[in-house]
């Protein structure tokens, strides 16, 4: 069987360009989304760079069998997971009780339950190539975000999950967290429905720069990765801060 790297959310933003950097590193890569179209655009110029194309798997992961239509999928094609980057998820803006709630319930199901499902699906096959995961966050995970409530805490999941099972798999395989700040990509559009947060000013940082920073760490093994001096600062003094004043900024950053 082939050994690949899955990357999920490749459709754009940090997924693409983690997709490329993976590319640049010879992977044979396979791409996971929600829109074909956009993954073919992205396989294309993966292609043009000399790398193996990327297959492609057009694919919801809010929907539970995704993981099972995946895992059935790689078999048909004779590949075997090298690396899982977990990258897919999303966020919604706005005060609990006002956003959808099936709305909020689905970024549980994309960045918690599909994050943890394909983890531990694909794990055997990791450890026995000596692969990794690579689990990506955000600086979201090291607080609580009234006016993003369930995206924060779906997060801080991330950061904690990868962290233990970091612990438990060292020397056997590789495990990452990846927190990037601000990155001007989809999501912040999604999340906000085309308003600009505050804190998009602060310590904003590309894409490119957070995967280029994130894969290199990630080879290395390293447990947490922040880009970007300011988001490593807010990530240390986060629990450092009283909680009513941390809830208190959050709450102010995010409106």
């Amino acid at each position: 069987m082939s050994p690949v790297t899955v990357i999920t959310g490749a459709s754009g933003g940090i997924g693409e360009a983690l997709a490329y950097c993976a590319a640049k590193a010879g992977r044979k890569l396979v791409l996971v989304a929600r829109s074909a179209d956009k993954m073919k655009a992205v396989a294309e110029k993966i292609t043009a760079l000399g790398a193996p194309e990327p297959e492609i798997v057009a694919l919801d992961l809010s929907d539970p069998k995704s993981g099972p239509t995946l895992a059935q999928t790689l078999r048909q094609k004779n590949l075997k997971v090298f690396e899982l980057v977990n990258n897919a998820g999303y966020g919604l803006a706005g005060p609990v009780e006002a956003l959808d709630a099936a709305d909020q319930v689905g970024i549980v199901d994309v960045n918690v339950r599909a994050l943890t499902d394909l983890t531990l699906r694909f794990l055997p096959e990791i450890i026995e190539s000596k692969g990794g995961v690579l689990n990506v966050a955000s600086t979201a995970a090291f607080q609580p975000g009234p006016n993003m409530a369930v995206y924060y805490a779906s997060k801080a999941y991330v950061l904690s999950f990868s962290e233990a099972i970091w612990f438990e798999l060292r020397g056997r395989a590789r495990v990452t967290c990846l927190c990037p700040g601000p990155v001007p990509t989809g999501f912040s559009a999604r999340a906000n429905k085309g308003r600009k947060l505050r804190l998009m000013r602060l310590s904003m940082t590309s894409a490119e720069f957070v995967a280029s920073r994130g894969w290199e760490r990630f080879q290395r093994g390293q447990r947490v990765v922040v880009p970007g001096v300011m988001n490593e600062i807010a990530a240390l003094l986060a629990p450092l801060t009283p909680k009513a004043l941390l809830l208190w900024i959050a709450s102010r950053l995010s409106r």
